[in-house]
């Protein structure tokens, strides 16, 4: 699992039928504090996410596991939307309200 911003999303107006209905969007790896720091890569959307917020992903073929994605040819998703995150018991991020 990563820790990912939602930068972007991609539309698609041809591709693989399997993924009709799936939201795509733009991430990229963050550190602990939500800032990116990686590569963007794109993700299936499983949960809602929207931009500029903070995420959980899957990849591989932990990515097929969710009832979104299941059986559908993706590499990546979105799984949760982080609210707070703490290393060693000091808040490192927290979704502004």
């Amino acid at each position: 699992m990563l820790i990912c911003k939602v930068t972007g999303t991609l539309v698609a107006t041809r591709k693989e039928p399997t993924l009709d209905g799936l939201k795509l969007l733009v991430v990229r790896p963050c550190d602990v504090k939500g800032e990116p720091t990686g590569a963007a890569l794109i993700a299936a959307d499983a949960v809602g996410a929207g931009l500029g917020e903070v995420v959980l992903i899957a990849q591989g073929s932990s990515a097929r596991q969710t009832v979104a994605t299941k059986e559908r040819p993706v590499d990546a998703v979105v799984m949760a939307i982080v609210d707070t995150l703490a290393v060693d018991g000091d808040v490192t991020f927290e979704k502004s309200a």
